[in-house]
């Protein structure tokens, strides 16, 4: 399976579908995360935890793939999360609202793994649909 085939199939399987067995396959022991949420931990774990997180508030989150490259051992992926907050969400109560925010994520792979992740989320406007912040006029 190439590097874009194991990107999608985490996004497809564990992101989206909650398969937790294909996060523990896809995400090395020695994985780092250099853009961690908040007060998680910059590992493997850490995604685990933000991943049960985002189910809990959002049960029907699922990311839709609207770009995707890989140059050498790195995959680039813009994509955006859809679901809607009927759990708790960081100490709010839920909203019973649609979402969708954007998100851009850049792998690295070794032997199938993840060992290294980046990436760029519209935070702002994801609070912003949850009435957590004010939109813009």
């Amino acid at each position: 399976m190439d590097n874009k085939a194991i990107v999608r199939r985490f996004i497809e399987e564990y992101q989206s579908q909650g398969d937790v067995r294909v996060a523990e396959e896809t995400l090395a022991d020695d994985f780092v995360d250099h853009s961690p949420f908040g007060p998680l931990p910059p590992d493997r774990e850490g995604v685990k935890q933000l991943f049960s997180t985002l189910r809990a508030a959002f049960p029907d989150l699922h990311a839709v793939v609207h770009d995707q490259s890989a140059d050498g051992d790195k995959v680039w992926t813009r994509k955006t999360f859809h679901g809607t907050n009927d759990g708790e969400f960081m100490g709010s109560p839920p909203t019973g609202k649609t979402v969708a925010f954007d998100v851009i994520d850049v792998v690295r792979l070794r032997d199938g793994q993840f060992v290294e992740h980046w990436n760029v989320v519209d935070a702002l406007g994801l609070m912003q649909q949850l009435g957590a912040v004010p939109a813009p006029a």
